[in-house]
């Protein structure tokens, strides 16, 4: 079940974004096989275990070996989507580079990921999400006023701009492929992707509305009305009624009388009138502000933990998350009308499919224990 259902995905062993959109895409109902490496010794390695791993099939090869690159280009052949992860020029010199790979196969489309790209200066060069968040520009503007950059988790350059991007490109290289029946290669940078993320900040910079410092603006922790409050039993809620009638409904709630306090958009007075909302804020528990705001337009909601999140009730009605093999997790997303996704297997270490992989491309019994002999499979 799921819109992708037949579409058949190849994806090398990786960490992080890479993995992560071959999650999005299993989710969404396609078949992902995972090509793990074999250790030098001839063992497995130890699985990742990452919940990105869900909802896949696995084969262990060694990469080292013609004849495991031999069966990775023959799995090629029968994919429509191949996906790396690897550093630049990598690929290419285990023989599976694109035009390698899209000789075999010319209507593959070829996602790779890096965090700096395929060329430019820093191409070579290791990273993390910080480093590509903070070459962005994104990670400057995330903070207090006065204070260091705080890293917003690794959410923005590894899922945010990079695997997110890169299942849109690879759906889209699917979508023209129905047009020209030709594959391209999809190349998917993070800090691309981060950056493009800060694009409703750059067009406020570009007006005046936004200065390039922290903690100044309307939604990076300034405003009254768009920030974080301590509650009465040490917990927080998030509040954000940037509209005039919604931040109408968040004064009236705090018992306050609007005509004792400033203009709402008068960043001058802010200050004061935080200090005002956080006294008031303290008077109660999060629970309790939660039940003063329920029927209102506020938009003040708790800040819930991780282990809370999933019992929230409107979580629990919507199924935002699910259990898998024990397991609670969030859910696939979104969601489809008629073509409805699966909810998706637990991840499986590496090599659990070996068998079945070979044996889907015709090898048969004794063939798998050979290759398995050589060390070439396990």
């Amino acid at each position: 079940m799921g819109p992708l259902e037949g579409i058949r995905v190849l994806e090398m062993a990786g960490i992080g974004p890479g993995p992560f959109c071959g999650m999005l895409l299993s989710d969404l109902g396609a078949e992902v096989t995972r090509v793990d490496r074999v250790s030098p010794g001839g063992g497995l390695p130890a699985p990742l275990g990452e919940l990105s791993g869900r909802g896949r099939r696995s084969i262990a090869v060694d990469l080292k070996q013609p004849g495991g690159v031999a069966i990775v280009l023959d799995l090629v052949a029968k994919s429509d989507v191949f996906i790396e992860g690897f550093r630049p020029g990598v690929a290419e010199r285990l023989g599976l580079g694109p035009e390698v790979c899209r000789e075999r196969n010319p209507r593959l489309v070829y996602g790779r990921i890096t965090g700096w790209g395929q060329d430019g200066p820093l191409a070579a060069r290791a990273g993390h999400d910080i480093n590509y968040v903070g070459l962005s520009g994104a990670l400057h503007a995330i903070g207090r006023a006065g204070e260091r950059p705080v890293p917003p988790l690794n959410l923005v350059a590894d899922y945010g701009g990079g695997a997110m991007f890169l299942a849109v490109g690879l759906l889209a290289a699917l979508v023209e492929r129905g047009h020209s029946g030709r594959g391209q290669v999809v190349d998917a940078a993070m800090v691309d992707g981060a950056a493009l993320l800060t694009s409703p900040m750059y067009q406020l910079l570009a007006s005046g509305m936004w200065a390039d410092r922290r903690g100044s603006n309307i939604l990076d922790g300034a405003a009254p009305f768009y920030d974080t409050y301590e509650t009465a039993d040490g917990r927080y809620l998030a509040v954000g009624p940037i509209e005039p009638q919604f931040y109408r409904e968040l004064v009236a709630g705090l018992d306050l009388d609007p005509a004792e306090l400033p203009a709402q958009l008068d960043p001058s007075t802010w200050g004061e009138v935080k200090e005002v909302f956080a006294a008031r804020f303290r008077t109660r528990t999060r629970d309790e502000w939660e039940v003063t705001f329920a029927q209102s337009d506020a938009c003040v909601t708790p800040v819930l933990s991780m282990t809370e999140a999933p019992q929230h009730p409107h979580n629990v009605a919507r199924g935002v998350f699910v259990e898998i093999d024990g397991v609670v997790q969030p859910g696939p997303v979104p969601r489809f009308s008629r073509t409805t996704s699966d909810i998706p297997g637990p991840p499986v270490p590496p090599g659990k499919d070996t068998d079945r992989v070979l044996s889907d491309l015709g090898l048969g019994v004794s063939d798998i224990a050979d290759l398995r002999t050589a060390g070439v499979v396990a």
